[in-house]
This record gives structure tokens, C-alpha cells and sequence, in this order.
């Protein structure tokens, strides 16, 4: 750090993003991205024509993007904010609608940004624990009156709560905001979207990154009551109004033309989880039940830093965390059929040889 740094900054603690290793290469199961490729349709538009325009400024406003997606969430442009990746959602959103008084609550366990956000910004937050099971209660946040926030389904337990208790927690803090953050929804969970239309205080989190494969694209966006939107596009404006280049613009306009294939594809990944969850059990481990693209799994046999450790050995790469209350488990983004049969079969070497040991 150097002694330029405001004070103010001084003991932020900054978002640890999962490893991008380019020493070897890996069976990567750590960042969970899709392992399928982008649609046909996205890799054509992606022209030579397209970027032959580059020396133009994107449209600011995602005019025709927002109208896609409207068209297909059954909403309005207006209800639609497009940002580079849902991350910036999530910083607008603290930025917007928390302050030293009105403060946020959201999971322990959940999406390490959270706490970064609400550090970055001075907001006194609550971090809720989960329930012994690894869910959330909802009950914790009614009547909180602060911005909730809510991963669901949560990462990185891949486990959701009921569309009818985020009513509960909307109707308990009409003052505030909800976020919920939809990023893993496709792969088995049940979005909230229609509920924006009963309520003005909710706000809907998806992103391009998972079930459309446009990580690398950096594309989010969210739905909610115009008026929250126009928040949004407020402090958009006041800090880059082209937050999304030519490109990905280009790239988030096919992806929507082409849902169906993201659809299968998201099916794909769920069948998969439910066949690995299967076979991980065979091998002792325990599996929280989840509908997202990643499982969360434990061995009473291994240290969940053990896991991680050997499997990066033998060039299969998951994520661990060391919080006190999940450091036992690790968290395996489903990747092909193939590759989970390679981790599988790397997790069998492990355990033979702890036994061995």
C-alpha cells in the first residue's frame, strides 16, 4: 500500500477472486463458468464487421439489448439495467441505496463481495448466520429495515429459499431495498422476476456469466420497478456511461436470440450435478443439496484444504474457502460429463491414498 491511499481505505480487505492459474493447464472447476462454449449465433456476430467499428463509441443506452431482454422476461425496456458483469450492479446498488444510516443485512456465508461493498461504502451491515442446515432464514431479514441482499440460490451452497418467503421479507420492509442476486438461477432455482411488478422495492441480479457463457464477456443486468432503474442508471451516468463495449453489447443481443441453446445447455449442467452429487456420496462425501452450476461437498475422511490441495496436484482445480464454518468443504463447479469423471476418478486416488497412508 502506498502512502498515497486515503485512510479511508486503509483497512478495506479487497475481493479474493477464484484462481486463473496460466502455468498448466487444468480441469477448472473453481470460477463457475459454463464449460460450454458460447452459441454459434454469439460467435458470428462477433464479425469482423463488428469490430471493424471499435473506433466508435457503444451505445450508452443498450437500447436494443434492453428491449430483448424485456421482450423475453415479459417486462418493460424500462424495468431493465444493463452493467459490465452483475458485480457492478451490486457496487451501484450499495452505492445507491445504503448510507451511514440506512445500513444492509445479508448472509455470513454467501458471496464474498458483500462485505467488501459494504466496507468500500462506510455501511454498517448485519451478517445473519445460516440456519445448521446451511440455509437461509428468512426470518431473519422481515422487518430488518435495512437493504436486504440475498443470493438465490445462495453460492457457495448452491441451496435457495421459497419465492413465497422473499414475499414475506418484501412485504416486512416496504422502506427498503431487496436485492436478489439470480446469478445461479437457471440450473434448477425459480427467479422472482414476475414479483418486481407487485413490488417497487425489489431488485432482481442476473448475470451473462454462467448459464449464457459470457464470463469473459463481463454482461449483467437487472429487473426491478422503474423507478429503481432509473437509481441505477443515475449513478451509472455520474460514473461511466459506457460501461459496456461494442462487443459484448453485440455478444448479449445473440445470446438472447439463441435462449434456447443456453436452456439446454443450463439442463445439461443440472443433470450433471445430480449424477456427480450421486457418485460423490458413493464416496463418503456429503452434498448440500443444490440447484445452481456448483456443489458444495465435505469428507469426513479429509480436510476440505486437503481436498483442494491434492486435487490441484493432480491438475483439477476447485475452490476453498477458510471461513471457521465451511472450511471443511469445498466447493466443485460441474463442468462436462467428462470432466467430472476425471475428477471423481482424481478423488478416489486421494482417498485410496489416505487410507494408505
Amino acid at each position: 500500500m502506498s502512502r498515497f491511499l486515503s485512510p479511508r481505505f486503509a483497512g478495506l480487505e479487497a475481493y479474493t477472486p477464484g484462481e486463473q492459474p496460466q502455468d498448466q493447464q487444468y480441469v477448472k472447476l473453481n470460477t463457475n463458468e459454463s464449460p460450454y462454449p458460447p452459441s454459434p449465433e454469439v460467435l458470428e456476430r462477433i464479425s469482423a464487421a463488428e469490430t471493424g467499428r471499435l473506433n466508435l463509441y457503444p451505445d450508452p443506452t443498450g437500447r436494443v439489448l434492453k428491449e430483448k431482454l424485456a421482450a423475453l422476461y415479459g417486462v418493460e425496456p424500462e424495468n431493465v439495467f444493463l452493467s459490465n458483469g452483475s458485480d457492478d450492479i451490486l457496487n451501484f446498488s450499495f452505492m445507491a441505496f445504503c448510507d451511514a444510516e440506512r445500513g444492509a443485512a445479508f448472509p455470513e456465508i454467501s458471496y464474498g463481495f458483500y462485505p467488501v461493498y459494504a466496507d468500500l461504502y462506510h455501511v454498517p451491515c448485519i451478517q445473519m448466520p445460516l440456519k445448521e442446515d446451511f440455509s437461509v432464514d428468512y426470518r431473519d431479514y422481515c422487518g430488518i429495515g435495512k437493504m436486504v441482499v440475498i443470493a438465490n440460490p445462495n453460492a457457495p451452497t448452491g441451496m435457495e429459499i421459497s419465492i413465497s418467503e422473499i414475499e414475506e421479507i418484501l412485504r416486512s420492509n416496504p422502506q427498503n431495498v431487496v436485492l436478489i442476486d439470480e446469478a445461479y438461477v437457471d440450473f434448477g432455482g425459480t427467479s422472482c422476476v414476475e414479483l418486481t411488478k407487485q413490488y417497487d422495492n425489489l431488485l432482481v441480479v442476473q448475470t451473462f456469466s454462467k448459464s449464457r457463457s459470457l464470463a469473459g464477456a463481463r454482461l449483467g443486468f437487472a429487473i426491478a420497478d422503474k423507478g429503481l432503474i432509473a437509481d441505477l442508471e443515475k449513478i451509472k451516468y455520474s460514473t461511466n456511461p459506457y460501461n459496456i463495449n461494442r462487443l459484448t453489447l453485440a455478444a448479449g443481443e445473440a445470446a438472447i436470440e439463441s435462449d434456447a441453446y443456453y436452456r439446454k445447455n443450463a439442463a445439461k449442467i443440472a443433470k450433471t450435478r445430480e449424477l456427480t452429487a450421486s457418485r460423490l456420496r458413493k464416496l463418503g462425501f456429503i452434498v448440500l443439496p443444490s440447484v445452481a452450476n456448483f456443489i458444495f461437498v465435505k469428507s469426513d475422511a479429509l480436510a476440505g484444504e486437503t481436498v483442494y490441495q491434492e486435487l490441484k496436484k493432480k491438475g483439477v482445480l476447485v475452490r476453498h474457502f477458510g471461513k471457521q464454518k465451511i472450511k471443511d468443504f469445498v466447493r466443485i463447479t460441474i463442468g462436462t460429463p467428462e470432466q467430472m469423471d476425471i475428477l471423481l476418478e482424481k478423488l478416489a486416488e486421494i482417498l485410496k491414498g489416505q487410507k494408505g497412508a
